[in-house]
């Protein structure tokens, strides 16, 4: 279970951070960079996302099938994804064919061509995205949730952006955004598994050509407790309840991941045990924490028919309130720490997922803490920790968003009025 990892610091200040993994033949690697839709402003929301789907679409040399062709046919794999204040390119494949996954990676992110033509069909492309998350219930609850609860600030905005942002911009708007974010300073490359010493010298010869500079932090995000209902011809009510949380520099966040997977991280969770199990009043119910730069949310989301939404609301609120008041038991935590410890050390065993580690601690953490000194940080939690935590978030007000067969905002403010 023993960590150990390089990182080189280029002139510009690139982050080249890499782990030999011997017993591997597979390599994964990632360009981060720490920018996502908090950093857009409101006219150009969804430029992120955007350009992280543009740089697949070809660059100065080679089409975009020809980037498609390459990967495949190397048995590799390669995808990008943007959240709210990162985009990562990435990819895997055999140590044999690292070299090549390098290079179309470093091509796209160096030498991408945005054009008219593939702008104009890729913004359809995401214009089917923004469609596609309308037609999901659970994703559409979650992201009105955010939408009203942080109103104001970007971190409201979706990622996607929206059609009348997209409809504006040109390929110059998308070369302008990557000159004034796509900075040294604020991107991480990472590599796990088997590779050479060539490849990171390689890596170093590339990023160094990178602009320096450091993206700037984000304007903060006011919480404000929020209800809302969007109508849908659908046959569940999908639910999401959420309470005011910890960032991701918060050090009680180990305690609030602890919490969050003994009131609905499994089948053996709090709701879990209640709302299905006991009630029977829906298939699924589950706990996220959404943790941010400056502020985050715990979120509680579940879907069942609208008859019975005001007994599944009921018995959260109950279940949140005797959380809040009693704090857990010892078995409680000690299940939860196996949870944690068993999800760190099988993530030792993919090079997907200790490359993800590596970079996301560097970019957001500023730290990348050994597997073992992880697990020893949950283990330093106690129930009074926990029970604390509990305080912290289930006494502050709630906010909810349904989507389905709705009533008025203000008859579920009174059904939940935690």
């Amino acid at each position: 279970m023993q960590d150990s990892y390089e990182k080189i610091t280029l002139p510009n200040g690139v982050r080249i951070i890499f782990e030999k993994i011997p017993y591997l033949r597979s390599v994964s690697a990632g360009i981060w960079v720490g920018t996502g839709s908090r950093y857009e402003k409101a006219e150009h929301s969804g430029i992120s996302h955007f350009i992280e789907h543009m740089l697949f679409k070809g660059t100065k040399t080679r089409s975009a099938s020809e980037l498609a062709r390459l990967v495949d046919g190397s048995g590799g794999q390669s995808d990008a994804f943007t959240s709210k204040e990162t985009t990562c390119y990435y990819g895997k494949t055999l140590d044999t064919n690292l070299a090549l996954l390098l290079d179309v990676l470093c091509d796209m992110f160096f030498n991408h061509d945005f054009r008219d033509d593939t702008l104009e069909s890729e913004r359809g492309v995401i214009l089917e995205e923004i469609d596609m998350y309308e037609d999901t219930p659970e994703d559409l609850a979650a992201e009105r949730l955010f939408r009203e609860a942080f109103r104001g600030s970007a971190l409201a905005r979706p990622i996607l952006g929206s059609p009348s942002a997209l409809a504006k911009m040109t390929p110059d708007t998308l070369n302008k955004h990557m000159e004034e974010h796509y900075l040294g300073g604020s991107t991480v490359v990472a590599l796990s598994g088997s590779f050479d010493r060539a490849n990171i010298d390689w890596l170093c010869e590339k990023f160094a050509a990178m602009k320096p500079g450091r993206e700037k932090k984000p304007r903060k995000a006011n919480y404000t407790s929020t209800f809302t209902a969007k109508a849908k011809p659908i046959e569940q009510n999908h639910i999401c309840v959420a309470f005011p949380s910890v960032s991701f520099r918060d050090k009680e966040r180990y305690a609030v991941q602890l919490l969050s997977s003994i009131m609905g991280g499994g089948m053996s969770s709090r709701l879990f045990q209640k709302l299905r199990e006991e009630l029977g009043l829906c298939y699924s119910v589950y706990t996220f924490s959404s943790i941010h730069e400056d502020t985050g949310l715990f979120g509680i989301s579940t879907a069942l028919g609208a008859d019975t939404e005001d007994t599944a609301l009921a018995a959260i609120a109950d279940e949140v309130k005797k959380f809040a008041d009693d704090g857990v038991t010892e078995e409680e935590l000690s299940r939860a720490r196996e949870q944690v410890k068993s999800g760190v050390i099988m993530s030792l065993e993919s090079s997907s997922a200790r490359m993800n580690r590596l970079a996301r601690g560097e970019l957001l953490f500023g730290e990348i803490v050994p597997a073992e000194e992880l697990i020893e940080r949950y283990n330093a939690v106690t129930r009074e920790d926990i029970l604390a935590a509990a305080r912290r978030v289930f006494r502050a007000p709630a906010s909810l968003s349904c989507v389905g067969k709705v009533r008025a905002p203000e008859e579920y403010r009174s059904l939940f009025p935690l």
